[in-house]
Formats: C-alpha cells, sequence, structure tokens
C-alpha cells in the first residue's frame, strides 16, 4: 500500500488512518495513478461494497484538495436519496480536508445552496435534473463555477446506459464542456457500477465523440461467499372454502415471516400491488402473534416522508426491519446490515439480480439471496407453458448467468432516443436564447450522444417541430422557441425527460379489468392474459386508450408472467440449455452444487420431462390438441417480430414468457408461413412498427412532437428484430 498511499493528500492520509484500514483494496491501489493524472476517463466496474466510491473519491479530493474557487468535482447520480447517503458518507473525509460539499436537488437546504453559490468550491453531488435546471436558468453562474472542475463521476453508472436519462445526462455533460470552454480540453469522467454488460463498449457510452481514452479498472482479487437457495411452491388449483391447503402466496408469506423475524432483510417482489399484498400479509402475521410489526412496503408511489422513514430504520440497525420493495431499494443507497435478500417471482434480469445480491452480505458476512418461485398445480386444462415450468427455470439460468458467467445484460445501443432529442433541442435554445442549426446539430448529434440521428432525420424533426409551435426561425437563420416551446420549458417539469407511462384501460362489457402500459404489444384480434384470465381483443380505442376485449376459451393461463420487462437473447439461451442438459446445478471444485429444496427439484424434474417427452428441441413449432406453441428461445424483440408475423398472416396469437400460443393452427401451416415471409425477406422493424396504433408508441415525454414515420421507426428499433428473426427462421 505504500507507494500509492503517499501519493493521496496528507489528510488523506490521515483520515485513511484514523478509520482503522490496514490496507487499501486493489481497485482503491489502481485508481490512485489514472485519477491523480487527470487525462483520461476512468471506468470502475467492481462488486457491490468492494470500495468504487472510495476509489474515486480519496485521490480525486487529495487533486483538489487546494482549491478554493469553482467546483472541483461534479458527482452525479440518479437518485436523491443516494445523493443524500453520499453526503453523509464524505462528512468527516471533507471535514479533515476542510471541503464544502453541497448536496443540490429539490430536497436540498437552501442554506447550503446559497453558500454553494456565493462561494462554489470543493464537491457538487447533482442529479441530471438539477443540473439540466442550472444550465438553462443559470448558464451564467455554471460557467463561472464549473470552469476550473476537475472531474465528473456518474455513480451506478449501468442505471443511465441506454436509458432517456442516461442520453439526457450525455448530452448535459458535452454542453457543460461547451458552457465552460472545455470540448477541446475535456473533463475527465469517471464512471462507477458494479453491473456492467459487454464492458469493452462501455467506455463509448461513457463518452461517445472518443475525445478522450478510457481505463477500466476491475475487481480481480476481491472474492466474496455467495449463498444461494430456490425454494418452489405449488399453487393448487380450485381451492374450495373447506380445502385444507393454502394459496402459494400464503405458503410464501410464512416462509419470509420464518425465515426474516428478528432481523433485517430485503424483499424483491417486482411489482407494486404484489409488494403492497405481502407487505399486509406479513404485517397481518405480526399482529396475530401479537408482535410489533417489522415488515413494511417500499416502492415509488409512497410517499417521500415513509420511504425515508424506513431508509433511516434500515441504516440505524436498532430495529429488525424487512422491507417489501420493487426496484427502488436496488440501487446503492446505504442501508446498513441486510443479512438476506429475498427474490419473489423471477427477477427481471441478471443485471438486476446482481445488484439485488450485492444488497446483503457487506461487512466480510456472505451474500444471500433466496428465491421463492411459485407455479400451477397442473390439470388436465394446464397447457404446455404451465407444465414446462417456465418461471422456475428462468429463475435458474439468470443464477447461473450471475454466477457462473458473471454475465449480465448489455445496454440497447439501437434507440434512437427522438424523445429525449426533442427535449435536448429544446433545452439548448432556452439555454442560450437561440442556436443555429448547425450549431445544435453539431453539439447534440457530432459531440453528443445522439449518433443515431442523420442530418435528413434532423431536417425533418426540426420542421416537424416548427408546425406544432416548438421552436421557430428568425430571419437571421436562428432557431427561437416558439409558443409551445416557451409554454413547456417555462413549466417546472420540463427538466426530467421520463415521465410515468400512460396506460390503457383493458374493459370487458362495461367493467373495467385494469390498465396496461401503452407501449404494451396490443394488436385487435390479439389474445392477452390479463388477471388470471384470457381475453381476446375487439377492439383499440386510440384516442381513448381503451382496449375492448370479450373472454376468450382457453385452459388456466401460466402463473409466470415474465415480470414486464423485456428479456435477452442470452437469457432464454441459458434456459434451453438447462433444459437440453437436464441439469442446472453449478460446479464448484469437482463437485456440482445444488442450491434448489425439493418441491423446486420436483417442479424442475417435471419441465424436464416434458421438453424432453413433447421433443420441443426436435419441434420448435409444437402442436397440443388445436394449438401451436412456438418456442424460439430468443429474447423479446425476436418474439414480438414472429407474433406480429404471424398476426400478419392471419394468425390468432398471444405470446407469454417467450413462448407464442397461435389458437386452432397446425404446426406445418405455421412453419410453412413464416419459412414463405423469410424467403419474401421480412418487414422491417419499422414497418412492424407501422402496424401499431399512433397512441401505442407513444409512450415516453415527447413522443406526440415527433412526426409519425420517425416515431414508428424509433419504436420500430425498440420493439423488433427482423435480422435475428429471420436467422431462427431459416433454422426451422
Amino acid at each position: 500500500m505504500i507507494e500509492e498511499y503517499q501519493r493521496l493528500d496528507k489528510r488523506v492520509q490521515k483520515w485513511l488512518f484514523n478509520q482503522g484500514w490496514p490496507d487499501l483494496r486493489e481497485i482503491q491501489k489502481r485508481a490512485i495513478a489514472p485519477i491523480l493524472a487527470g487525462d483520461t476517463d476512468v471506468l470502475i466496474s467492481a462488486s457491490t461494497a468492494a470500495g468504487k466510491t472510495e476509489a474515486f473519491f480519496l485521490p480525486a479530493c487529495s487533486a483538489i484538495a487546494e482549491e478554493r474557487s469553482g467546483f472541483g468535482i461534479l458527482y452525479i447520480s440518479p437518485l436523491k436519496a443516494l445523493i443524500n447517503d453520499q453526503h453523509r458518507r464524505l462528512e468527516t473525509l471533507s471535514e479533515m480536508l476542510d471541503m464544502q460539499v453541497t448536496p443540490w436537488h429539490g430536497d436540498s437546504l437552501q442554506s447550503k445552496k446559497k453558500k454553494a453559490r456565493n462561494n462554489p468550491s470543493g464537491i457538487i453531488l447533482i442529479t441530471p435534473e438539477s443540473l439540466e435546471s442550472l444550465l438553462v436558468r443559470e448558464p451564467g453562474w455554471v460557467k463561472q463555477s464549473f470552469t476550473s472542475l476537475k472531474y465528473i463521476v456518474i455513480d451506478e453508472f449501468h442505471a443511465f446506459i441506454g436509458t432517456e436519462r442516461g442520453q439526457q445526462l450525455l448530452s448535459l455533460l458535452i454542453r457543460l464542456e461547451h458552457l465552460t470552454g472545455r470540448i477541446s480540453n475535456p473533463i475527465p469522467r469517471v464512471a462507477l457500477s458494479a453491473t456492467l454488460g459487454e464492458l469493452e463498449k462501455v467506455p463509448l457510452s461513457l463518452r461517445p465523440n472518443k475525445s478522450l481514452p478510457c481505463e477500466t479498472i476491475t475487481n480481480s482479487q476481491h472474492q466474496s461467499t455467495i449463498k444461494v437457495n430456490v425454494k418452489g411452491y405449488l399453487e393448487p388449483a380450485n381451492i374450495k372454502p373447506s380445502d385444507t391447503r393454502t394459496s402459494a402466496e400464503e405458503q410464501i408469506c410464512q416462509e419470509i415471516y420464518r425465515l426474516c423475524r428478528g432481523d433485517s432483510h430485503l424483499v424483491f417482489a417486482n411489482s407494486r400491488s404484489r409488494t403492497e399484498s405481502i407487505a399486509a400479509r406479513l404485517s397481518d402475521l405480526c399482529d396475530q402473534q401479537v408482535m410489533p410489526n417489522e415488515f413494511f412496503p417500499h416502492h415509488g408511489s409512497l410517499s417521500k416522508e415513509l420511504r425515508e422513514d424506513l431508509e433511516a430504520r434500515l441504516q440505524k440497525e436498532t430495529l429488525p426491519t424487512t422491507a417489501i420493495c420493487t426496484m427502488t431499494l436496488e440501487l446503492g443507497i446505504d442501508i446498513g446490515k441486510v443479512r438476506s435478500v429475498i427474490q419473489v417471482t423471477p427477477p427481471h434480469s441478471v443485471s438486476s439480480l446482481r445488484q439485488r445480491l450485492g444488497r446483503s452480505g457487506r461487512r466480510n458476512s456472505p451474500s444471500i439471496l433466496r428465491m421463492l418461485i411459485a407455479e400451477n398445480e397442473l390439470t388436465s386444462k394446464s397447457n404446455i407453458m404451465n407444465g414446462l415450468r417456465l418461471g422456475l427455470v428462468q429463475s435458474l439460468a439468470m443464477i447461473r448467468l450471475l454466477i457462473i458467467k458473471s454475465w449480465f445484460e448489455p445496454a440497447d445501443t439501437e434507440k434512437m432516443h427522438l424523445s429525449t432529442f426533442v427535449h435536448q433541442i429544446l433545452a439548448v435554445i432556452a439555454q442560450w436564447g437561440s442556436a443555429r442549426t448547425d450549431q445544435l446539430y453539431f453539439l447534440l448529434c457530432e459531440q453528443g450522444p445522439f449518433k443515431e440521428i442523420t442530418i435528413e432525420r434532423f431536417k425533418q424533426l426540426l420542421s416537424h417541430m416548427g408546425k406544432v409551435q416548438l421552436i421557430q426561425q428568425l430571419n437571421s437563420g436562428e432557431l427561437v422557441l416558439g409558443i409551445e416551446g416557451e409554454r413547456l420549458t417555462n413549466f417546472y417539469t420540463f427538466y426530467a425527460v421520463f415521465k410515468t407511462p400512460e396506460e390503457f384501460r383493458i374493459v370487458a362489457g362495461s367493467k373495467t379489468l385494469g390498465t396496461l402500459p401503452v407501449d404494451s404489444l396490443i394488436l385487435k384480434d390479439q389474445h392477452i392474459i390479463f388477471g388470471g384470465r384470457r381475453w381476446k381483443v375487439v377492439n383499440i380505442d386510440d384516442e381513448k386508450k381503451v382496449i375492448h376485449v370479450i373472454s376468450a376459451k382457453g385452459g388456466k393461463p401460466p402463473n409466470f408472467n415474465g415480470g414486464g420487462m423485456s428479456i435477452h437473447d442470452r437469457v432464454r439461451q441459458e434456459m434451453l440449455s438447462i433444459y437440453r442438459a437436464g441439469d442446472y446445478r453449478i460446479e464448484v471444485g469437482n463437485q456440482k452444487t445444488d442450491f434448489v429444496d425439493n418441491t423446486g427439484r420436483q417442479l424442475f424434474q417435471e419441465g424436464v420431462y416434458l421438453f424432453k417427452e413433447a421433443c420441443i428441441e426436435e419441434q420448435p413449432v409444437y402442436q397440443s390438441g388445436n394449438n401451436c406453441y412456438v418456442f424460439s428461445w430468443m429474447g423479446d424483440k425476436v418474439v414480438n417480430t414472429l407474433t406480429v408475423l404471424l398476426i400478419r398472416s392471419g394468425f390468432v396469437c398471444s405470446n407469454f414468457a417467450g413462448v407464442i400460443e397461435v389458437q386452432n393452427a397446425n404446426a406445418d401451416s405455421i412453419k410453412n408461413c413464416l419459412i414463405d415471409i423469410a424467403k419474401d425477406g421480412l418487414p422491417s422493424e419499422t414497418e412492424l412498427a407501422g402496424i401499431l396504433f399512433i397512441k401505442q408508441k407513444i409512450n415516453e415525454k415527447y413522443d406526440e412532437y415527433i412526426p409519425e414515420d420517425l416515431l414508428t421507426e424509433g419504436y420500430g428499433r425498440k420493439a423488433f428484430n427482423s435480422r435475428a428473426a429471420k436467422q431462427w427462421i431459416l433454422t426451422l
């Protein structure tokens, strides 16, 4: 440690001594030289609690220790709660250095902001939305305060890559460099994350214009102990009041109560409704046992006060506390020592699973992951999807990809992010008062992250923005805000590029069954599964956002719903490998480790038996009675593509958990249809998206201001993959 340690500021060395650290960790040592050099971007990818934050701040604070004029470090976080947590963690180090640390977001103390306004220095901790607000409203102050900036650090970088907020953030950073005259002398960027797929591609996501090289630092020596246990549960069919059997959810709640009483845990239930129902049942169990409640929900619809009270209770570690949560506690807020993480239902992604696993096992204790997976009891009406136990096998596939192959989903870099592009055009014009078209294209497309926007698309978009009065062109040729643009940019909600997706109401007769996100893939005559029943879509009211359905025939729908998020090809390919091998176990040394309980093993064997008995590997289009099932073992983009192709050809289809169910059809007719389509050439992603109603494609904040053909192209890239679908069809 001596050589690296001595390169740090003496006061930082003293702080380390006071912490009682016997040595710096590997990534902390390796990060010192490139960060102090200040001439390269740095990507620090290491597991949760491996010391990534200190790996950046120890050398970076040393580098700006004597600076007193202007901010030296810009720290960007996806969450206000993470900023508050980081502010607390930096407290003693900043006191040692007599360095100002300013949390800057909507809930920050005005006194701290005022102090930083008058004397900008040290570290500013901010969200992308607050940075956008400063650039638009106070560009003069930003130019003065950020000109001497030495570092930009982005925490939880994986949460930004490939998203609307991520595009906004990258655009903000190039705009900040432009404002401070740093385009030719770029500000080094440092990205921190525990879950980055395809690491070799991440530097381009960190700096699209490649104006600085990037050094990647990973944690080769850090080894953590992981304990994994998967439990299977059977959802009984046709439970009657006199039945002594209990539902799978009741069994799961009883198990959570047994495992979690008396300690602190996180339970991820994926949906908000299930989060609430499990939390309520666990609270009831506490009441029945005349015990104080230890189980509390945590999700985005709760008030800030309720969420923060629960976070504070977890941090104090004085009372046993279990949070039943959605994705809200997935990121790196310090919530103290959590004994285990429990996943109810299959996780959204391998990346998400890794983040969740990293919430336990801190402070030299093993990371403990428990997965509680329910499957339907099989009856004469069950279909092959239930019999294959897809939810359980997907969970096992994700565990294997995480532990054996250390694989995470890479970002989807094919998206055009047109809504965010519209937002950034408005933001730049609002910031400067006016802008020329060539300036906008240079800043946002050539230097910025919108590389997919060609000059032709750019001109088309600007023309349309003029028609809808977002912008107007002066006689000098410069663009200024139009009436609608002024209205949007003057409203406080402008600074965020994301919004909660609008939803369609699902209506059967006069009864509203619930809602589905507007961007769900729904077509007229399609069969969908909602509320545990099968429905046929008879009409879609595009204006009122209502889907009219009637009851459809069919067996009991599958229990597994896939979590509502897009599944990657690699996950389904791993599922296929598990079915082929009939084995999910993980090799440790010369032995295979089994991590599934007896019920789970029995359910798994049922699924493997059916897979082999039905010869599904040899029959990817499987006939069962009057219906067929298409098993592509590909991700949702390919499944969506195949589904739309079949519906266009007159088949009645639905897709569920990666399997396409085709009603009243035979396998040969389906295969012949797909092969004929492939021979003639598959429609492009844009052509497939053109089939959908316009409202289904308006799901991001500024989509309504985008011309329909561009909107269709953008949606097609997000939802379909014609090339991969054709490759699969040619294997039939």
